[in-house]
Formats: C-alpha cells, structure tokens, sequence
C-alpha cells in the first residue's frame, strides 16, 4: 500500500502571509528591507510578494517614502468574517444598549491563543475617550475581558499564560501567579471583572463573560472609560448592567441559565 503523502505548504503563500501578520496598530507602515530583516526573507523575494499583494489590493505602496500599508481587500476580508460569527451578530444590539446605559464605550473580546482580542466595539458620544483598536492583541492578565476569559478557560491556558511570563505594563499590572489565581477565582464567584490601569494608565474597565448553548465561556462583554469618569463607587452599578448584557448575549446565541442550574 502506497505510503500517504502529507500536505504540503507552499512557501510563497506562507510567506506572504507572514508579510500580512506583520503589519499592526504598533506598525502600520512596512519597508522592504524591514520587512525582510524582520522575517528572514531576501529582499527580492520580499519585494516580488508585496507587488503581488499590491495587485490584488491586499497592500499599498506609498510612492514618496516607498512604505507599504495594509490595503482595502483585507478590510473586505475582515468585514465578512466578523459579519458572519454568530456571537458578533447576536451581541451588537446588547453592546449598543450597554453603551447608552452606561454612557461608555463597550467592546466585545475573544481570546486568541494566549492573547485577548477586540472583535466589535460601539463608541460612546463623550468627546474625551478611551483609544482602543479592533484586532490589536492584549495580553490577557492585564484586562478585565483578558481576566474573565481566563477565569474561564481550563488549568493550562492559565498555565501557559503565566509560564509566558507577567510582563509589568503599568505598576497596577498582576505580575505575581499567586494573586493572578486569588483574581481570577474571584472573578468565577462574583461573575464579572474589573481593571484598573493595569495595561494602561488612566482606564479603567469592567467584563463579564459571554456563554454559548453548551454553557461554554466564549466571549466578554466590556465597558472601557477613563478613571475619571468610572469612579469606584460607580463599579457596582455598571457590573450590574455589564452582567446584564453579558446574560441577554448568552440568551441570544442559545444559552439557557434554568438548565444548566439543574445540575
């Protein structure tokens, strides 16, 4: 019998995707030889994917400093992703309604490997906000949405986080495992988080998790403001509408909290 043959990868699509993944919120503008050095790739190479990418509108060239940036196909891509998941769709009316009872800007989070992602976000009308970016990686320990979702994911995704290691971003960051654990057990008792300057100074936000038909943690549900205005004597009464919001999403995709107290 004829051994099997396994998938191959082709390196010039590999490659170019490399080249997309490396553009961020931090980097939004890649050269040439950057992006060369940065991935280990010639130049040559570098810069025939970029003009292939290019072609298709995935890139843009800048013709006066010769910089690329990311183009309008990966906005088309992205849009038809994120209008097609289900917990997208079914949390954007909760999100806007939380948004106009708190008078905040709330965001919906997954978690992404270790890190804990942006997917939707509806603004608040407050002319001094809160710069927050879709798709920007965060890592998990340091947000209140980060903290929920791990409070909620099995023993060695926690682990995993911590053996990573609890980089200080701001002096509120938990950057001891032992705390880290007492934190996230809290969060599982009381059902919602709070963050306080702990990935950026001057913020503060408050999430509660998101659940699917099986009862399973798949998202949260968060309220981001400056301290000035999320005073702590307010903390209680927005967890309240962000529990809130976090349950009638979880209805939305299915989740029934009578059945599952049957257990």
């Amino acid at each position: 019998m004829p051994k099997k043959k396994q998938p191959q990868t082709l390196s010039s699509v590999k490659n170019a995707l490399l080249i997309l993944k490396s553009f961020s919120t931090y980097e939004p503008t890649k050269k040439v030889s950057e992006l060369a050095e940065s991935l280990g790739l010639a130049k040559s190479t570098v810069s025939r994917l970029l003009s292939t990418l290019a072609s298709e509108g995935f890139v843009i060239k800048d013709p006066k400093t010769n910089a690329y940036r990311l183009g309008m196909s990966v906005l088309t891509l992205g849009g038809i992703v994120t209008n097609n998941l289900e917990i997208h769709k079914e949390s954007a009316p909760v999100l806007y309604k939380l948004v106009s009872d708190t008078g905040e800007t709330a965001h919906l989070a997954i978690m992404d490997g270790l890190d804990t992602i942006y997917i939707h976000k509806e603004e608040c009308n407050h002319p001094v906000r809160i710069l927050t970016h879709l798709g920007r990686r965060n890592p998990s320990y340091c947000t209140s949405s980060g903290k929920v979702l791990l409070a909620f994911s099995e023993d060695h995704v926690v682990e995993a986080v911590i053996n990573q290691g609890l980089v200080p971003y701001t002096e509120n960051s938990i950057t001891d495992p032992d705390l880290l654990q007492e934190e996230l057990t809290s969060i599982r008792e009381k059902g919602y988080a709070v963050s306080t300057e702990e990935l950026t100074e001057g913020t503060k936000s408050v999430a509660a998790p998101i659940r699917d038909y099986q009862g399973k943690v798949v998202s949260a549900i968060t309220v981001v403001g400056p301290i000035q205005r999320m005073k702590e004597k307010k903390i209680p009464d927005i967890a309240k509408k962000v529990m809130e919001a976090g349950k009638e999403a979880s209805e939305r995709l299915g989740y029934d909290e009578r059945y599952f107290k049957r257990f």
